[in-house]
Parts: structure tokens; sequence; C-alpha cells
């Protein structure tokens, strides 16, 4: 077979050419060759999906589903989803048509870019963000302008800094809050700036609220339920992160049916339905996994005040965040860059987390920390990190050097 790359490339997409993989990859890359690392840097919980929901899988298998479903998704887990979404948050879908249950909520994140967009058509995206919301928007023909948040306004995104984004060309708002990786989230005043914003430029709303469970203060809000918003926003959420069902791949998107009704056409050409087994162990989930829900999610907010903690005792500064599990500590004082850091950090103290520029470019100087991890390792892992940030600060030489 010929090795030969330049006459392979004419065979390829230029545009999937030019995207760069995946900076939480491209880093993790380097974990994958080094033996004892402590890792803090995958946003996966550590507890295993609660048993009940595990049951409800087998005995789905046990009765014989393992057929296709309708390319919504099962209506009775629709209907479980509308429930609980009019409950939690008094937002009203209509599970017949209003409601796409999709392979995790990342699949629905492509599926609202190739559903909306049209060549040309500009998506704002505050950063720093979830790695695959750019991506998705150019794999649609779109152009993703970046939209950069700040410490000092805990990562909150402004209508001002919208405004100076925003052209004739402007389709769709991306929002993330509970926010990945800088855990910050906005409150209903805040968001109803950007409602506003939304009228008076006629824009789509995509909010993806896969982390809205885990919220530690207050409770969350969401973005459609606000005057105006229902129509205008597609409201994407999921079971992996608030019921530990990373692997299972169920995901939702919910909006005007309009828009479900193209998106689910993508869908039905590309993923056909999300697997049955899935969808059933997340009916379970909704009917009765909010015990086990709220157990972990206590125990992610006892981790979250110990990291924030450790870390600006050791003289980084860490800004509280309110939601999801991620802190996102400045390194700026170390003299290194995020990717120094992390380098560096994984090579002397074999311990791994992320640098903040692999979530945009306003995350440089920063590093995101995962805390859905056990006590011992996020202990063990600061320790370390303390070790590291006092070798950097008297310039002592690492232990190899």
């Amino acid at each position: 077979m010929s090795t030969d790359t330049n006459s392979m490339s004419r065979h390829l997409n230029p545009v999937i050419c030019s995207l760069p993989p995946s900076g939480i990859r491209r880093f993790f890359d380097l974990v994958a060759t080094t033996k004892g690392v402590i890792s803090l840097g995958v946003g996966e919980p550590d507890f295993v999906t609660p048993w009940h929901i595990r049951e409800a899988c087998f005995d789905a298998l046990e009765r014989g589903f393992t057929m296709y479903t309708s390319n919504l998704g099962l209506l009775e887990l629709r209907q479980e989803i509308a429930k609980f979404l009019d409950n939690a948050y008094d937002v009203t879908y209509n599970p017949q048509d209003e409601i796409l249950i999709t392979v995790g909520a990342s699949e629905a994140v492509d599926l609202v870019m190739r559903a909306t967009l049209q060549p040309g058509d500009e998506v704002l995206i505050p950063e720093p963000c979830y790695v695959s919301y750019a991506p998705t928007v150019i794999m649609a023909g779109g152009v993703a302008v970046p939209v950069p948040t700040y410490v000092e306004d805990e990562f909150r995104l402004t209508v001002q800094a919208l405004e100076r984004a925003v052209t004739p060309r402007t389709k769709l708002v991306v929002l993330c809050y509970p926010n990945n990786p800088t855990g910050a989230i906005m409150n209903r005043e805040q968001m109803a700036a950007i409602a506003t914003f939304a009228q008076q430029h006629d824009l789509l709303v995509l909010s993806d609220e896969i982390y809205a469970d885990l919220t530690y203060e207050g409770t969350h809000e969401s973005f459609a339920s606000l005057p105006g918003m229902l129509e205008r926003t597609i409201l994407l959420g999921g079971f992996s992160k608030s019921y530990a069902m990373t692997g299972w791949r169920i995901g939702y998107a919910c909006g005007h049916k309009e828009i479900v009704a193209q998106m689910t056409k993508i869908h039905q050409y590309t993923m056909l339905c999300a697997p049955i087994m899935g969808q059933m162990a997340a009916v379970e989930a909704l009917r009765n996994g909010q015990s086990e829900k709220e157990r972990m999610v206590e125990e992610y907010d006892q981790r979250r005040r110990y990291v924030v903690a450790r870390f600006n005792r050791m003289g980084l500064y860490c800004f509280e965040p309110r939601g999801a599990f991620y802190a996102f500590p400045q390194i700026t004082s170390t003299g290194l860059s995020s990717e120094e850091f992390c380098a560096r950090l994984l090579a002397e103290e074999k311990v791994a987390v992320v640098p903040g520029n692999a979530f945009g470019q306003s995350g440089e100087g920063f590093i995101r920390v995962s805390y859905a991890y056990s006590m011992t390792n996020l202990t063990a892992a600061l320790d370390k990190i303390e070790i590291f940030v006092q070798r950097c600060a008297t310039g002592s030489p690492s232990p190899k050097g």
C-alpha cells in the first residue's frame, strides 16, 4: 500500500483536514504513553451507573428488546423527558414531535448545526467552551465566531460581548451553562439580557444544558423558560453526567417541531436511532433515579469545595465554580503557558490536567481540572500539583533535572 500522503490528500475533504484534533484528546495521547499517571482530565463521573438503571437494561435484554426504535426515539422516554422538563424547569414540549432522542448530547449539537446553518452563516460561541461547538459549525458550512468571556465576570456571557461580535450573517448563539470547562453558571436576570439580544437580532439559541442537574447554589434556570424563548431555543440534555451514564450515549434535543423534524431527518440517515436498551435504562433513570442523582451531586459538591480551596491556598487563583464538575484555576503566576504547565506537570509529577487553551484562546492561562474523581485521587493529585507549583515559584530543577 502506498504511503505517499500527498497522493492521498487529493481524495480528502479539505475542510475536515483543516480541523485540528481535539485539544483534549491530543493531550491525552501523551497521557496514554506515561505510566502511573493520576488523571484529573476527563469529564466523566467516577461513579458506576446506579444498579437499578443497569438492571433495567438487563431486563430489556432478557425480554428481547434488541430492535430499532422510532427515529425520534421511544415515545415512553420522550414522554418522561417532557414530564421532567415541565416539572423541573417549567418548559413544555410535545413528546410526539418536539423531542428527539440522540446518541449523546454531542450528536444533538451536530444535528442542530447541520439542520439550521447555511454556508456562511455565523454562530456566536462563548469561550472557553466545549471543544465540539466550533468544529460542528465548520463541518456544517458555517463560520464559528468566538466570543470571549473573562474570569473577572466569572466567565458569564455578556450582551456587550455579543454586540461586538454580531453581524447580519449571525444565525445562532450557543449557550452552555453550567459551563464546561469553567463551571460558571448564569442566573435568570443575566440570561434575560441574552434573550432580549436574541429577539432583537432574530437569532436562534442552542442551549446545551447537559450539566443542569449539577448546580450547587440555587436551582438551574433553563434558557427556554424565559419569555419568548421557547420557540427560539433548541434545548439539549442527556444522561451522561447526572446519572453517570457516559458510555450509554443517550441524549436529547427539544425545540420547535419544524427544527426537530429536520434534525430527525439527518439523524435517520446517519444514526437511525439510539440503542433501545439505553433508552429503556434512561426511562428508569428519570422515573426512579432522583435519590441516586442527589447522592452523586452531594459528593461532587464536597469535592468541589475541597479542590477550589486547595488551589487558592497554593496560590493559583480559582474562582468558585457553581455548576458542572470542573475547576478552572489560573496558572499565569507560574510564568508558564497552559500547555507548558500541563506538559511539565505530566512529565515531572505524573498528574494529567487539560490546558485551558484547548477550550478556546480565552482559556489560555488556565487549566481545567475535573473533580469527578475520588477524594483519594484528588488529594494525591493536588499534593503533587502543589509541589510542582512551589518548584515553579522557586525555580528549582525538576526531579530529573
